[in-house]
C-alpha cells in the first residue's frame, strides 16, 4: 500500500482527473478499475466525480512496481527560450510570444512549445518543483494562434491558474487589445458582432449573420489607428493599408482573421483569409517567417477577485516586435506605433 497526500495545488480536481494526470503512464481502463477497487480516500471508497480537498490521503492498494511503472515521469530535452517576460510574480506570469511559435503542442510540434518552454524557465528559477507536484504543471490560460506575437498569461500555481481560468470565462473581466495591419483604407470605428462557423477539416472559419443559429456568437471592435496616404520607394500605394486597433469582446479562434476578412478588411500576408502577400512585395521583407501582421500588445484585468484581488484595474502591455518599426517604414514612410 501507498499513502499520497493532497497538496494545495492537487485540490479542487475530481478525483479520475487527478488520477489520469498523477498515473499518466496508466491506461483509463486501468485508472477506473482502480478507483472502484484499489483505492481509498480519507479511508472511503469515493466516485469518480469526487472533488479532492487539501490533505486528503489516498491509499492504493496495488504492488508499488506497478504504481512506480505509471508514475514514471521521462525526461525531456530542453527547449532555447525564445519568450520575454512582460510581468511576473507569485502567481502569474505574463509572457511575450514570438512569431512562430505554438503556444500548445499539436501533431507537428509537441516539444518546442511556449507553454514547455516556460515550464523550464520557471524550474530553472525555482518557481516550480516538478519533483515535488503530483498533478500540477503551470499552464497558459489562454493561447494565440502560431504567427500572432504578443500576451500570453500563465498560472503559477493551481489556485492562481484556477481563477485566471475563471475570469477569462467571465463577461468583461478581462479584456484583450491587438494591434494589425489590414487591407484598404479604414477609416472608422466598427463594431463586429455574428456568428463564427469552423470548419475542422480546413481549419479555417467563416463569419455568418447574428440571427444564424450556426456557429458560435463573436464580437469585435475596431478602430483605425493610421490609414496609409502613400508609399515610399515601393511604386504601389500605401493608402491600401491600414493600422488598426483590435478589442476582443469574444475570445474564438481566429476570430479576428475572420472577422476582419469579413468586412473587406483581411489581415496583410494573411493568405488564409484573403490577404495577399504584398508585404514582401511593398516592402521587400517578410515579417518573422511569414506575414501575418497581428500582434497582442494588451492585457487588462477589468475585475479579479480572491487571490488575483491586486489585478484589478491593472494593464500590462508586450513590445511590438522588432521588425514591425521596418515594417511600418516600408509600407507608410514611417514608424506609427
Amino acid at each position: 500500500m501507498k499513502e499520497l497526500v493532497i497538496s494545495k495545488n492537487d485540490s479542487g480536481q475530481r478525483l479520475d482527473r487527478f488520477l489520469k494526470k498523477y498515473l499518466a503512464g496508466a491506461p483509463l481502463s486501468a485508472i477506473y478499475k482502480l478507483i472502484r477497487k484499489d483505492l481509498k480516500v480519507g479511508g472511503h471508497r469515493c466516485r469518480e466525480d469526487h472533488i479532492l480537498s487539501e490533505g486528503e490521503v489516498l491509499c492504493f492498494y496495488v504492488p508499488d512496481q506497478e504504481l512506480d511503472a505509471w508514475t514514471e515521469k521521462k525526461p525531456h530535452k530542453r527547449a532555447k527560450r525564445q519568450f520575454r517576460i512582460v510581468y511576473e510574480d507569485d502567481n502569474i506570469l505574463i509572457v511575450n510570444k514570438p512569431f512562430g511559435l505554438l503556444v500548445h503542442g499539436d501533431k507537428s510540434e509537441k516539444k518546442d512549445t511556449l507553454a514547455n518552454q516556460v515550464v523550464d524557465y520557471l524550474i530553472e528559477t525555482g518557481a516550480y518543483e516538478p519533483r515535488a507536484e503530483k498533478s500540477f504543471v503551470p499552464s497558459p490560460v489562454h493561447r494565440l494562434d502560431r504567427n500572432t506575437t504578443g500576451t500570453v498569461v500563465f498560472g503559477k500555481n493551481a489556485e492562481a491558474l484556477r481563477e485566471l481560468a475563471a475570469l477569462f470565462r467571465e463577461d468583461g473581466a478581462v479584456s484583450k487589445f491587438y494591434y494589425t495591419i489590414v487591407h484598404g483604407r479604414l477609416t472608422e470605428a466598427v463594431r463586429l458582432k455574428g456568428k463564427l462557423l469552423k470548419d475542422e477539416e480546413r481549419n479555417v472559419c467563416r463569419v455568418l449573420p447574428e440571427s444564424d443559429e450556426r456557429g458560435k456568437y463573436i464580437e469585435t471592435v475596431v478602430s483605425p489607428v493610421y490609414a496609409g496616404e502613400g508609399s515610399r520607394g515601393s511604386g504601389r500605394n500605401a493608402a491600401g493599408f491600414s493600422i488598426a486597433d483590435v478589442e476582443l469582446v469574444t475570445g474564438r479562434s481566429h476570430q479576428i482573421r475572420a472577422h476582419l476578412a469579413s468586412i473587406g478588411h483581411p489581415i496583410a500576408g494573411d493568405v488564409k483569409y484573403g490577404g495577399k502577400r504584398t508585404l514582401v512585395k511593398d516592402t521587400g521583407m517578410v515579417l518573422g517567417n511569414t506575414t501575418q501582421a497581428l500582434h497582442a500588445y494588451k492585457i487588462r484585468f477589468n475585475r479579479a477577485e480572491g487571490t488575483l484581488e491586486y489585478l484589478s484595474g491593472q494593464s500590462f502591455t508586450a513590445p511590438l516586435p522588432e521588425d514591425w518599426e521596418a515594417l511600418q517604414k516600408g509600407l507608410f514612410g514611417k514608424a506609427v506605433i
